[in-house]
């Protein structure tokens, strides 16, 4: 990281960009690696973060920019042009990460998106919702010609929300505390047992149910691993 932050360093005193001293470029590489991890390990799709993004692929063209002017043959081109690999691969894996999951939800993905309420954090930048909407929209279209023509009229229609199944809240993922949390409601009470509430000290590791630690994931006090 140290080394990505000295490239990410020289790029940013030749941007001129005031807006970047709000974030050194050690902590955009640091929320940009945080993002890629818990949108790879998460079974929803969690809220967009298009700032980092737009961040890091402004970074990422000064530094071009910076490498055309250095001598060929030089040592230090040689590792500043691997860590730019390096950040474009984690860049390019978060943002596949996020089309994989708006094709294999889309209908879910859509819908929450619109019934959010005005202030709401968007879960899709104008691109993904663009590209949601197209792709629902080429996937009725497909099974329209393909096969919903040649079926009864009262079999012509779709209910993708049904047909397509939810993100699996319920599924475990692993987890690193970086915010101390107290009484964690791990499992809700049942008839057969009473409710399970832990302490989560800072730095240790879990595995748990996702749906219990969303909101953790939300607000930064968790790290999916």
């Amino acid at each position: 990281v140290s080394v990505m932050s000295d490239v990410l360093s020289e790029a940013s005193e030749g941007s001129g960009d005031d807006s970047q001293e709000l974030m050194t470029p050690a902590e955009l590489i640091e929320k940009l690696e945080e993002a890629w991890l818990n949108e790879k390990f998460s079974p929803e799709l969690l809220e967009n973060k298009s700032e980092i993004v737009e961040c890091v692929m402004e970074q990422l063209t000064h530094m071009e920019e910076n490498l055309q002017r250095v001598k060929k043959g030089d040592l230090k081109a040689s590792i500043h042009r691997m860590e730019i690999d390096r950040i474009r691969y984690v860049l390019s894996s978060y943002l596949r990460s996020r089309l994989q999951k708006i094709e294999k939800y889309f209908p879910h993905v859509l819908k929450k998106e619109k019934s959010r309420a005005d202030g709401d954090p968007s879960y899709l930048s104008p691109e993904e919702f663009a590209f949601a909407k197209e792709y629902m929209a080429n996937t009725e279209t497909y099974l329209k010609n393909v096969a919903l023509r040649h079926m009864p009229p009262n079999l012509q229609t779709v209910d993708f929300a049904k047909c397509v199944p939810e993100p699996s809240l319920d599924s475990f993922v692993f987890l690193r505390v970086k915010v101390q949390q107290e009484n964690i409601l791990v499992e809700p009470e049942t008839d057969d047992q009473s409710e399970y509430a832990v302490d989560l000290e800072v730095g240790s590791q879990h595995l748990m149910r996702y749906r219990t630690i969303a909101p953790l994931v939300s607000n930064g006090a968790v790290q999916l691993i």
